[in-house]
């Protein structure tokens, strides 16, 4: 989730008045930091409040329906992280659509506004593998899903192994809710992308069973 912001008296800039800080540390006190002034200091909070929203995480093709408690004064982002308990695990989901109360589909909303949040699993992923052959034509290849740890990194040019495959990556497609890339589409020797924010890896097979399959 996006950082969460309080109203407190800041001590700097206005101690007569409540303005809106970001809370930096809740440990030994509350560190927050005055978005007027920038103004560091420690200070004490009411016991928190929160409110529930309906959360969907989408995994390997099923949908999982869930509750989330979140601070009513947080605000929602497309490509947010945050932790889903339900009966049977507790997941990393990543927002990828907010809806409204009033129906509406949006990348960034505060709590307030939302009645659902759309999410997919990132802790563990699925993730689309092409694979040429090491020799031949692109006619040949094919495709398959390897499951992978949502953080593990996929290098252009590096020899990977999952799944009982072999290969070597060439190129990778991004997803389109990841966050921090310049572009959809790397190929350059040394590029480096996380697994769950990979669309599709395009890749050389390095599996020497897997070559014959075509009788070389």
């Amino acid at each position: 989730m996006s950082q969460q912001r309080v109203a407190v008296r800041c001590p700097s800039c206005s101690p007569a008045t409540e303005t809106i800080h970001e809370v930096l540390n809740r440990g030994g006190g509350v560190t927050v930091r005055c978005s007027e002034c920038d103004h560091v200091h420690k200070t004490t909070l009411e016991e928190e409040t929160t409110i529930e929203r309906r959360v969907v995480v989408s995994q390997d093709g099923e949908s999982i329906d869930a509750v989330v408690e979140i601070p009513p004064e947080e605000r929602l982002v497309v490509g947010d992280e945050f932790l889903v308990e339900t009966d049977e695990a507790i997941l990393t989901a990543r927002i990828t659509s907010l809806e409204g109360t009033d129906g509406s589909r949006s990348d960034g909303a505060d709590v307030a506004d939302v009645e659902t949040i759309w999410a997919r699993a990132v802790g563990n992923v699925s993730v689309n593998l092409t694979l040429h052959p090491k020799e031949g034509t692109h006619d040949e290849s094919r495709s398959v899903r390897i499951q992978v740890p949502g953080d593990e990194s996929f290098v252009i040019g590096r020899t990977h192994e999952y799944g009982g495959e072999e290969f070597s990556v060439e190129r990778i497609l991004i997803r389109e809710d990841a966050t921090d890339y310049e572009r959809e589409d790397y190929d350059f020797e040394g590029d480096s992308v996380l697994a769950k924010d990979v669309k599709r890896l395009y890749a050389r097979d390095e599996d020497a069973q897997a070559r014959a399959w075509s009788g070389w």
